[in-house]
């Protein structure tokens, strides 16, 4: 491997950890739910509430929106590297929550640093990623992603016994790491496809392209695709991510059941993205494999609505719906988010893209704990219908990026008439940006 190709996979690393307490600090909260409703004397309107603004939902959104558009203002490094400690000041709250509005403001402000860290990241991954792995470096992005919740599961495990204060330690690692990402990233360097684009503006006295740029119809077009097609899957993922362990406690599952059982699901994805996404990702058919994850997440979900939420029925679920996951929407959605916006407008396209899939998701959050409630098969079978429509729309509009440059996509979408947002096209970086 040579001195570049190892720095491409090593600031893929450190970019990408972003996905680890992302995922992490959704786990950490799923975990402590039943504890905090127990302590707290929470309602399920308040359970809701929390989901809807934590790190899984609406302050993500947020975040995403304002802190996409920075990064195509200023560069993804300022963003990426700062925002880590806004994170951990959010995650003190959790660590040292002793009343329930603690609980929405550290997830409010976590939320907040997670979202404005994922269009800088993302877009970093893919300008520095070679032009024929750009689908294998998503893929490492996505590998820690799950990995967060293996490991907080895997921990859980053990501290629950200890109540509260034995699950504050998963938000302490999270704070820790939070703090030493901030050092560990001020060694990357920026993306040299963003840096040539602000260069060029300077030069010329452009402005980098605005909002407008990103709401002509071809780029809108292309982010409610992405919407559609990850939000309806995103809705189940939510309800999964952070519900899961609080409802297999709701229905008197064994104990062990509300940790091992979600970290499995987690540790199958990961295998499935190692083994399945990365080494296919940029070589087959991606419409045909996206497809392939979509009729196995209906076929997964309908298990739960037809048989109900029984021990041996959710292992199976689990296992089916963890290996259509590594190479399904959410992987998919962090390749093509990037590939199907120019550079100059990528990040902002992109915090716009996911600030609206998880705004929806914080309003879907304030009626699950209600739903499952009163009558989970109800639920199963709407979750069903939301994976099917993310599924549908997914395999009829899914691109052919496959080997392809950023810039040769760019290129393609300038000769369909489609025009493009770069205030300069560079030349092609060949086999990748070091």
């Amino acid at each position: 491997m040579s001195a570049g190709e190892h720095n491409s996979w090593r600031d893929t690393i450190l970019a990408g950890l972003a996905n680890y307490i992302d995922a992490g600090s959704i786990v950490s909260g799923s975990v402590a739910l039943a504890l905090w409703k127990e302590q707290y004397h929470l309602t399920d309107s308040f359970i809701g509430l929390i989901g809807a603004f934590s790190a899984n939902a609406i302050s993500a959104g947020v975040g995403a929106l304002i802190g996409g558009r920075l990064c195509d203002l200023f560069g993804r490094k300022k963003i990426y590297q700062y925002d880590m400690l806004f994170y951990a000041f959010g995650m003190l709250f959790l660590v040292f929550a002793s009343a329930a509005w603690m609980i929405i403001v550290g997830f409010l402000l976590v939320g907040l640093a997670v979202g404005a860290d994922i269009p800088a990241s993302w877009s970093l991954i893919a300008e520095r990623a070679p032009d024929d792995k750009r689908g294998a470096h998503s893929g490492v992005a996505q590998i820690l992603w799950y990995l967060g919740p293996v490991a907080v599961l895997l921990a859980a495990y053990f501290l629950k016994p200890f109540g509260i204060d034995g699950v504050r330690w998963l938000f302490i690692h999270l704070l820790v790491l939070a703090v030493a990402l901030t050092f560990l990233r001020s060694q990357m360097k920026e993306s040299e496809r963003w840096t040539e684009q602000a260069s060029s503006a300077a030069q010329t006295g452009a402005k980098m392209p605005g909002w407008s740029a990103v709401l002509t119809p071809k780029h809108l077009s292309a982010v409610m695709y992405l919407v559609v097609m990850y939000g309806m899957w995103n809705l189940w993922a939510g309800y999964n991510g952070f519900f899961t362990p609080y409802l297999i406690e709701q229905n008197h599952l064994p104990a062990w059941a509300a940790t091992v059982l979600p970290a499995s699901y987690f540790f199958i994805g990961m295998l499935s993205i190692l083994f399945v996404f990365m080494p296919l990702a940029d070589k087959v058919d991606q419409r045909k494999l996206f497809g392939i994850s979509a009729v196995m997440h209906v076929i997964g979900m309908a298990l739960l609505a037809v048989f109900g939420f029984k021990l041996e029925v959710v292992i199976a679920h689990i296992v089916i719906m963890g290996i259509a996951g590594g190479f399904g929407a959410q992987s998919f959605f962090q390749l093509w988010s990037a590939e199907l916006f120019p550079t100059a407008i990528r990040s902002t396209a992109q915090g716009l893209s996911f600030a609206i899939v998880r705004i929806g998701l914080g309003l879907w959050s304030l009626a699950v704990p209600a739903l499952a409630a009163n009558d989970f098969t109800e639920l199963a079978w709407i979750l069903t219908g939301f994976l099917a429509v993310s599924g549908i729309v997914g395999m009829l509009w899914a691109p052919r990026n496959e080997g392809k440059s950023l810039e040769q996509l760019e290129a393609e979408r300038a000769a369909s008439g489609e025009g493009a947002a770069t205030v300069h096209r560079p030349a092609a970086y060949g086999t990748g940006v070091e």
